[in-house]
């Protein structure tokens, strides 16, 4: 087969297989699983083959009109470059480790096939994104990952949590997507074509009639779908989801198309100086807040979106410097280690039955109890933790490194304040996300929360799947190499200043937390477990009669400190209540939209009821009070008619005398 048919199989397999376990889901159950499972491991072969055809070196491009438009034409396009080969690898790996890890994590839910399907139809859709040649075609990927998202993230909606979670994704990102749209016609418009190769031409001649307009207007659509500030607040709240779509959506599909659409089209946003630095506050604002509020949640899901949010603003980072290929490295080693932190978390809520106990402080020395996510997650984190020689340490140094060469003006493909910006971030970033790594790992391996119920060995697909993502984790950061010839020929070499700045602040961050721990841990010791104290949300954490005590003693209001021995409390002091509500950002939009929307809709629904209703009621009512006064004077009595005639005639007669008269 040519490359070309074999990247139209890429993302055909994966759909198939969605619409045929949606068709057989109910009448031959004993097909789901293979056919969630085959056809995207199918994929990922083929996508790996399409790899190693196009070898980073000439992209692969082919087209057909899809039909006649009269104007801006739209097209049946591929574009296969290096970024776009090996970020298709990532997406095939980690929905295939998905799809065989929910075989175990969903095998009682009633709901699996139809669950199973639409991971498919999400990979799918992805997988266009990704080999996609024209914007239109791109678009339609790019959507149908939105509602994939709404039906995963409330896969358990008899709960309200789910409901509310999957509809206010909906929602935000498809706020993002109104000014997206708006800015793919204005760029289609002024490229004269969807095409994305034409559009790139475009642009080196200097094309764009308003490229800051234009990169604005997209930008938002990407601050939806990758979750950036300020419409990031969807992601902590779709962890309402099982596990495997938190993997899922933060690896591989949803939250990366955004950042991926921008290293597609780079040269769209570096043609105007005022969208780099945006796109560079924008960066740095969600890293440094996400980070802060990773380092106060219980829940060991919402650590790992927030974490999320905060790794991708590393990646909008280095795009905002200039530099796709830092931020492309960054968004494969990232892939991959997500993914293993959820799939482990989805072991730890496996083991303790129910997914309401994944609140860190209820944990209590589960290393003995499942051993395999206990090391796997242990890996995970020294990579997101950026600890050397792990992943996360080659490509986060990437990013710092892209930011340190415009900072200092080695080159010149950014503004120096957007440098400046992103480095001064991602530095104090550094610090927060080795906290919250090393605050997750010991409340979740170390913690002195209550016994969870031990539901036994978890199902060997689960475990072997943290193995297999485990060794890229470990060792996909030392492909920085020969990663160039696939990304623009950019050195991606760790630099000397950035990596032990970087190393040394992320070790700081980690010590300073373990030492946190090991203080309030020594409060929590006095006496046995038994005294409940209540969390404002309704939560509530054993805790020790003593702590309590002492705990009042340094930190003041007991009742917000779930668990003494939880290290983010001690470190955020008074910041940590604000932290762990997301900075009251839901609070705000609910202040600025929710509530003016609904007070306009009542006002509407007011003015149809009381005004337009009234209008319409009384013009029914005219006729019908008119047809009551006609229906009185029909009696059937030949005597009363023969009389209302006589007394007419005499009324007439008598006004015809009276203008004979005044004649």
């Amino acid at each position: 087969m040519t490359t070309t048919t074999l990247a139209v199989l890429v993302p055909l397999l994966p759909f198939l297989g969605a619409a045929a376990g949606l068709l057989l889901g109910r009448t031959a159950p004993g097909f789901v699983r293979p056919l969630a499972v085959l056809p995207t491991l199918t994929a990922f072969a083929l996508a790996v083959v399409v790899a190693v055809r196009q070898g980073g070196g000439q992209s692969v491009d082919a087209a057909t009109e899809l039909t006649p438009t009269g104007s801006v034409p739209i097209e049946l396009a591929l574009h296969i470059d290096g970024f776009a080969a090996l970020v298709a690898i990532l997406v095939g790996l980690v929905a295939s480790c998905v799809q065989i890890y929910s075989t175990g994590y969903l095998r009682d839910d009633p709901r699996y096939p139809s669950y199973s399907a639409l991971v498919s139809l999400f990979t799918s859709a992805m997988l266009l994104v990704v080999y996609s040649g024209d914007l239109m075609l791109l678009l339609v990927g790019w959507e149908i990952m939105g509602i994939c998202s709404y039906f995963l993230v409330g896969h358990y909606w008899e709960t309200s949590e789910a409901r509310a979670a999957s509809i206010k994704a909906f929602l935000v990102t498809k706020l993002g997507d109104v000014p997206f749209l708006i800015g793919l016609f204005a760029l289609a418009t002024d490229a004269g074509s969807f095409r994305i190769t034409k559009v790139l031409g475009t642009v080196a001649t200097g094309g764009l009639d308003h490229p800051t307009l234009i990169a604005l207007l997209l930008l938002a659509g990407v601050a939806g779908k990758s979750a950036q500030f300020p419409l990031h607040t969807w992601l902590p709240d779709a962890m309402a989801g099982p596990a495997p779509v938190s993997a899922l959506i933060h690896a591989a599909t949803m939250v990366a198309a955004g950042v991926y659409f921008v290293a597609r089209l780079l040269p769209v946003f570096a043609a105007s100086s005022a969208a780099l630095v945006v796109l560079a506050v924008m960066a740095a604002v969600t890293m440094i807040g996400s980070g802060l509020a990773a380092l106060a949640q219980d829940d060991i899901k919402r650590v790992l979106a927030y974490s999320t949010i905060g790794q991708l603003g590393y990646m909008t980072g280095a795009l905002a410097v200039g530099d796709r290929g830092a931020a492309v490295f960054h968004l494969l080693s990232h892939g991959v280690f997500k993914a293993l932190l959820f799939l482990a978390a989805g072991v730890i809520i496996h083991a303790a039955g129910t997914n309401s106990l994944a609140a860190m402080s209820r944990m209590k020395d589960l290393r003995a109890r499942i051993p395999d996510a206990y090391w796997t997650m242990t890996v995970a984190l020294l990579a997101l933790a950026a600890v050397p020689p792990f992943a996360g340490f080659f490509s986060k140094e990437s990013v710092l490194g892209a930011a340190e060469h415009v900072a200092t003006g080695h080159t010149e493909h950014a503004p120096g304040a957007a440098g400046w910006i992103v480095l001064v971030a991602a530095l104090l970033t550094a610090v927060l996300t080795a906290a919250y790594a090393t605050r997750l790992w010991l409340l979740a391996f170390r913690g002195r929360g209550a016994e969870a119920p031990d539901h036994g060995r978890q199902p060997v697909v689960m475990t072997t799947v943290l193995w297999v993502l485990a060794v890229p984790s470990l060792a996909f950061g030392l492909a920085y190499g020969v990663l160039p010839d696939w990304f623009d020929g950019r050195d991606l070499a760790p630099t000397l200043t950035t990596s032990v700045l970087g190393t040394g602040l992320a070790l700081t961050g980690g010590l300073i937390t373990y030492g946190a721990w090991r203080h309030t841990a020594a409060l929590a010791v006095r006496v046995p477990l038994g005294a409940v104290v209540a969390h404002p949300e309704g939560d509530a954490a054993h805790v020790e009669a003593e702590a309590i005590a002492i705990h009042e003693s340094v930190y003041g209001d007991v009742a917000y400190a779930p668990d003494p021995a939880d290290p983010g409390r001690l470190l955020l002091g008074p910041l940590h209540r604000h932290a762990a509500v997301g900075f009251h950002l839901d609070a705000v939009y609910a202040t600025l939209f929710v509530r003016p929307v609904q007070a306009a809709a009542s006002l509407v629904r007011f003015l149809d009821r009381e005004v337009v209703d009234t209008y319409v009621s009384g013009a029914g009512a005219v006729p019908r009070l008119l047809g009551a006064a006609v229906r009185r004077a029909q009696t059937g009595n030949v005597q009363t008619y023969v009389s209302a005639l006589l007394a007419g005639t005499v009324v007439l007669a008598v006004a015809a005398l009276l203008v004979a008269t005044g004649a």
